[in-house]
């Protein structure tokens, strides 16, 4: 939760889950101050464990989290970036989360390290599925179900996986993608074009089995 706080003063975003962000609702400051006062309970909570694993496990990922925002904060509206630095972006910002939460459970059991390591590697390619997944929802969600505005990620500057796939393999939407992110507020023509573009080249499709593949890589993780 801390971290969704602080995503929305980093995107501006006006909704959260169905209901107005922290930030709009009470601004910038308190949503900042309120996200890191949940990431210190949640390490309040782990150190009640006096446990270093556990402390090792959930300090690593986030590092690797706030690493994946910076990389993402760097990224945002270029148009050239690649599959390869996406998945960085997308592994670092929600696949480390799920991996570090799948291995406490594993050391709170007593797990052995090839297991804490197999529940980790569940963790990883879960986490990295759920986020194709999401960015997926942008497109083809509508806001009742997904909680803040469709397209929200376009107007943000953030290419995501269809997007990127999209622009390598027809150069010529450049243009149009570069003036859906410009649309003013409140307007959606140009982006809906985008999605359409996305649509007819089997882009989201293509998006949709990718997180397929993770998720078979996950279940794959917890064969032993």
């Amino acid at each position: 939760t801390a971290t969704l706080l602080h995503d929305d003063v980093i995107d501006g975003a006006e909704m959260r889950r169905g209901c107005q962000a922290v930030s709009t609702e009470w601004g910038n400051e308190t949503a900042v101050l309120m996200g890191d006062w949940l990431y210190m309970s949640a390490f309040e909570t782990a150190l009640q464990q006096r446990n270093l694993a556990i402390l090792d496990a959930l300090t690593d990922a986030t590092r690797k989290m706030t690493e994946g925002e910076l990389i993402q904060l760097a990224l945002i509206g270029n148009m050239r970036i690649t599959e390869e630095q996406h998945l960085e972006i997308v592994t670092r910002k929600t696949g480390y989360l799920f991996s570090a939460s799948c291995r406490v459970g594993g050391i709170l059991r007593g797990a052995n390290e090839e297991e804490r390591r197999a529940l980790a590697d569940y963790g990883l390619c879960l986490g990295i599925a759920f986020q194709l997944v999401d960015d997926l929802l942008d497109f083809t969600s509508d806001s009742t179900k997904l909680g803040k505005p469709v397209l929200s990620d376009l107007r943000e500057g953030k290419v995501t996986l269809p997007l990127i796939r999209l622009l390598r393999k027809q150069p010529q939407f450049a243009s149009l993608v570069r003036a859906a992110m410009e649309e003013p507020a409140g307007e959606t023509r140009l982006a809906k074009q985008v999605l359409a573009s996305l649509g007819e080249y089997g882009e989201l499709d293509h998006a949709r089995e990718e997180a397929y593949a993770y998720v078979a890589r996950a279940q794959e993780a917890l064969t032993i």
